[in-house]
């Protein structure tokens, strides 16, 4: 098929790629009948151009996908990771939609960010030396997850001699072998599910397992299977908070199999990262995070289904366990200068609570702040003009 392709769409999207990386972008959004956009500064915005007929739009996937486009046809959808140069890579969704073919690409950074560069919570770094547990990082999407598990995993491999293997759809960051060796598996190249990885795994001597999301009930019971005998596992979920993670771990099993669930989770657990990106006084993006601490408290919490007292546990624990709320992340970040009050309580969990432990800060401008950011129309699209 290939043959017969003059790669022509391909070299118009590469384009637009060039420019959202030179500008400092995150997504690049192709859909059929539609106009180019691009994510900027967590901010959607045109980028000039003509629409992109289906047809052009089908083009594309075939000059893409070339091999794996039959694959793409059956399924309907596929993540791929595209090299667009030595220094670049995208993470790829392509799918189909009513107007025909759309997709999403999300710049990989090729070098993974040291521990300081991301300005982590020095906590983390503890998490990266248990010798087996369980360490969630949650978060929306686009929220940094990936880039946080990736900046945990290279701080292993450059300061102990361990065997990590990673579990991924698909992988985004490359570690190369320092002190640890490194075995990286893409689901559906490399293996062809992640339950069916992480059974091998368990037969691969690992000392850390990372995978890439607990999407179901096989997953999440093998990745407990795995924190409990004698295994250091990452993994992400897509939930907003500690208290979320864990009820969506165990409402993923029947009634009859929570409280096996309940009390294995809360035998295994080392901790939760939950984060969120919120803007910076310099326009940047710094993430916010709620950080979740294995205490005995916290075990006897999850055991008794007492759920609900979590968040209260995390803000006690600030000052021994250096367990934080996100609305105490929100809060010292804005006391450090590096957000505005506007952008704490746009962000804020419970901007009511946040409000009493800032002085002189009025409800009116809490509700203000809370509600504002939306108000352009879609007729006033920013439009991101390429030169």
């Amino acid at each position: 098929m290939s043959e017969d392709l003059t790669f022509e769409q391909l070299k118009k999207v590469r384009v637009y790629l060039k420019k959202m990386i030179e500008v400092g972008g995150s997504d690049l959004h192709i859909k059929a009948n539609a106009v180019v956009r691009a994510r900027i500064q967590g901010k959607i915005m045109q980028f000039s151009g003509g629409i992109l007929t289906p047809e052009d739009a089908l083009t594309f996937a075939k000059e893409l996908l070339r091999g794996r486009y039959g694959e793409f046809v059956e399924k309907r959808e596929l993540d791929i990771v595209y090299p667009f140069d030595e220094n670049n890579r995208f993470r790829v969704n392509i799918f189909f939609q009513m107007d025909g073919v759309s997709a999403v690409f999300r710049v990989i950074p090729v070098r993974i960010p040291q521990f300081a560069e991301l300005q982590l919570p020095e906590v983390l770094r503890t998490f990266t030396q248990k010798e087996r547990g369980l360490v969630l990082v949650t978060g929306v999407t686009g929220s940094g997850k990936s880039t946080t598990l990736a900046t945990l995993i290279n701080e292993i491999n450059l300061t102990q001699k361990k065997h990590i293997i990673t579990i991924e759809d698909p992988i985004e960051f490359v570690h190369k072998d320092r002190g640890c060796i490194i075995n990286q598996r893409s689901v559906g190249q490399d293996t062809l599910s992640f339950g069916t990885a992480l059974r091998a795994a368990l037969r691969e001597d690992p000392d850390i397992i990372l995978v890439g999301e607990m999407r179901d009930k096989e997953t999440i019971n093998l990745a407990l299977h795995a924190a409990d005998t004698g295994h250091l596992v990452f993994s992400t979920l897509h939930t907003i908070d500690a208290k979320e993670t864990i009820n969506r771990i165990i409402a993923q099993f029947p009634t009859e199999e929570q409280n096996r669930v309940r009390i294995s989770l809360a035998g295994v657990l080392q901790g939760v990262i939950s984060q969120r990106l919120v803007k910076t006084k310099e326009g940047g993006r710094r993430a916010g995070m709620e950080i979740l601490v294995r205490t005995p408290t916290i075990e006897k919490l999850i055991m008794e289904n007492r759920d609900y007292e979590i968040k209260d546990a995390i803000e006690n624990g600030k000052e021994h366990y250096k367990s934080q709320s996100f609305d105490q992340s929100i809060l010292d970040l804005y006391n450090e200068g590096i957000i505005t009050k506007e952008e704490a309580f746009s962000n804020a969990t419970s901007p009511s609570d946040l409000e009493l432990k800032m002085s002189g800060l009025s409800s009116g401008k809490a509700a203000h702040a809370s509600t504002s950011g939306n108000t352009q129309s879609m007729q006033e699209e920013d439009v991101f003009e390429l030169k």
